[in-house]
């Protein structure tokens, strides 16, 4: 109900360090080269439910924009109980940033062997530094078929909630306080509370701990 110029406007939110939410910022693009020997047919087959525990993982990663630029997360998930086993982020999207992600969930699952592993055609899934780290660990192999993003729906929808639920309620001054606030949603919230209705609605740690019991 105020008549006033555009310069008061800016003159008051200028004095209340307030400033207009930006545009969406152009997604990045993975510019890196395919190593077209590495590029593996998707033996998953959107099959996302497993019988036991380090049978079937999938794993992909996105991106966080700060003021300081993109921060990506790389994500490895169990498809027993759609919990996240491997996680890491860089300012970079690097081979070397799925491989610590992969290499997190080797650790924490104790070094399984028989295990498949699902993600996209990517440069960094198909580089030959993680087509060996997988290789080395007895890891099989599984590709989506290109321009399919339902192949992976899992690590989609694990994405979904992590920016509809978190993210998109923050503006991260740099890409320490997003790391924190990543590490903050899948330590602390996702998978010791968040319930899942594909594990009856329970949260993944607590589905683990029962089939574990029974």
């Amino acid at each position: 109900g105020f008549c006033c110029g555009l310069h008061k406007i800016e003159r008051l939110m200028r004095q209340q360090a307030l400033r207009a939410r930006p545009r969406r910022r152009g997604l990045p693009k993975d510019i890196g080269v395919r190593q077209l020997a590495a590029v593996l047919p998707n033996i998953l087959d959107r099959q996302f439910a497993a019988t036991q525990p380090n049978q079937k993982w999938v794993a992909d990663f996105t991106y966080i924009w700060t003021a300081e630029g993109w921060l990506y997360v790389a994500v490895v998930i169990d498809l027993f109980s759609r919990r996240v086993v491997g996680w890491s982020m860089s300012a970079s999207m690097t081979a070397q940033l799925v491989a610590d992600a992969l290499v997190m969930a080797i650790w924490r699952r104790g070094s399984p062997r028989s295990v498949l592993h699902h993600s996209d055609r990517g440069s960094q899934y198909s580089a030959d530094q993680f087509q060996r780290l997988m290789a080395d660990h007895g890891i099989t192999c599984s590709m989506s078929r290109s321009g399919t993003v339902w192949d992976n729906a899992a690590m989609e929808s694990f994405f979904s909630s992590l920016k509809t639920e978190r993210v998109r309620a923050r503006v991260y001054r740099n890409r320490d306080q997003a790391r924190a606030d990543v590490f903050d949603y899948i330590e602390r919230f996702y998978n010791p509370r968040r319930r899942h209705s594909t594990i009856g609605y329970l949260s993944p740690m607590e589905f683990e701990r029962l089939a574990s019991s029974g």
